[in-house]
């Protein structure tokens, strides 16, 4: 016999509505005011399990006996090919409205590492600001060598205003931030192309100076020629490092959310504690309730299935949604009585209908009944009625006289010939 599961959750007659088994050793910390968590063995069960399925398939692929094509790409080699996504599902909507900004959540193994990945950088104008910063030896070179290109909201919609040119800039660029200055004019200017998925959504980053301080009170920015229009270059690069490494989470009107926490290169506790991050961040900052309404954590790759870290029993957030056995049986028989009412109602209406219809044709039958005998006479009495006052019209035409028109004859002219 197959061993009976245990349950991630239980419910108790006292206190919160839902508290974990204490028996288990947990993952994530206790937080203040909350009794969700998971089951560390869980998490690197799954972790593992789907690291080595991954590299399984991947190896079969490999080796298999069918045709291959050559022109693919080899990405083998690539730490950052195959990645690990964490699907967080919610018992209701993450948010009312969909929301085109993403979201950042640091992340103790960063990502998109790979010196490879090339990143486009959309300011706000001028333009040529950032160049000369991205391009100046206070810039970290190796972080200045991935940034090809960096362009400015006017020559956004200038150049890269058709949709040939908007597919063009997305298949060049694996990355893209934007200065959160602009960052909500972006969805107009690019159009479904970026935001029809969430792959290369631009994130958001801070390039202008820092506000001053009085007093530890923020004032005014100043203002005018002198006023400095973007950061110092150190405080930029680190940023920009600060956004490709983070967990980007995009927010929409549904109840499933798929963050990207690490690859399939990466070892399994990498994978655990990227997701204990993340899951904390959201759950916390973004989901109504917050752990109340989390229904499933799982963990999957691009082409396997979910696996379950964590699950909840429970569809409900609140114990007041919950009704019980006796609160239903009268809440049905109200029906049941209200619609017997309602069903008598008719049926009596329906009867008296159809008593006032039967009499209304009997009625009617006598009367056709009576008026048989007299109907061949009273046809007969109108048409000659109708052939008199047809006779009588005629005469009057006849007796009425005629005017005569005389046509008057054209006199010709003569003209003597001498």
């Amino acid at each position: 016999m197959a061993p009976a599961a245990t349950a991630l959750t239980k419910k108790v007659e006292s206190g919160s509505p839902y508290q974990l088994d204490h028996e288990q050793v947990f993952l994530f910390p206790r937080v203040a005011g909350s009794c969700y968590n998971t089951n560390s063995t869980q998490v690197l069960k799954a972790s593992k399990a789907l690291l080595k399925h991954i590299s399984s398939s991947e190896k079969k692929d490999s080796k298999s006996d069918g045709p291959q094509n050559l022109l693919a790409e080899n990405d083998s080699n690539d730490a950052e090919s195959t990645p690990i996504w964490l699907t967080l599902t919610t018992k209701k909507h993450i948010t009312d409205k969909k929301r085109l900004k993403p979201q950042k959540i640091a992340v103790p193994h960063p990502l998109n590492t790979s010196e490879t990945t090339t990143i486009c950088l959309i300011v706000a104008d001028p333009q040529r600001t950032y160049k000369d910063i991205v391009a100046s030896p206070a810039f970290p070179a190796s972080l200045s060598k991935r940034i090809t290109k960096v362009v400015g909201v006017d020559k956004l919609k200038k150049k890269y205003k058709q949709y040939e040119a908007q597919r063009k800039l997305f298949a060049e660029h694996d990355i893209f931030l934007a200065d959160d200055r602009i960052i909500t004019l972006l969805p107009g200017l690019l159009g479904k192309t970026f935001y029809k998925s969430t792959t290369k959504r631009p994130i958001p980053v801070i390039l202008q100076p820092e506000a001053p301080r009085s007093d530890g009170k923020r004032i005014a920015r100043p203002k005018g020629e002198g006023a400095p229009k973007a950061a110092e270059p150190k405080k930029i690069a680190a940023e920009i490092e600060k956004a490709i490494s983070s967990a980007v989470v995009s927010l929409s009107s549904s109840t499933n959310s798929a963050i990207r926490i690490g690859y399939a290169s990466w070892d399994a506790s990498q994978v655990a504690e990227n997701l204990e991050t993340v899951v904390n961040a959201v759950v916390e900052k973004y989901v109504p309730k917050q752990w109340r309404g989390v229904r499933g954590i799982h963990v999957k790759g691009p082409e396997t299935a979910a696996l379950p870290v964590w699950l909840a029993d429970e569809l409900w957030t609140e114990e007041a949604d919950v009704l019980d056995e006796e609160t239903v049986r009268g809440i049905e028989e109200k029906a049941a009585v209200a619609k017997e009412k309602k069903g008598g109602k008719k049926r009596k209406s329906r009867g008296v209908e159809g008593e006032i219809e039967g009499e209304g044709m009997e009625k009617k039958q006598k009367l056709l009944e009576s008026n048989d005998d007299n109907l061949d006479k009273e046809i007969a009495m109108r048409k000659e009625l109708l052939k008199k006052q047809k006779e009588d019209a005629a005469k009057e035409v006849d007796a009425i006289p005629v005017p005569v028109v005389v046509k008057k004859s054209k006199k010709v002219k003569t003209v003597a010939v001498a």
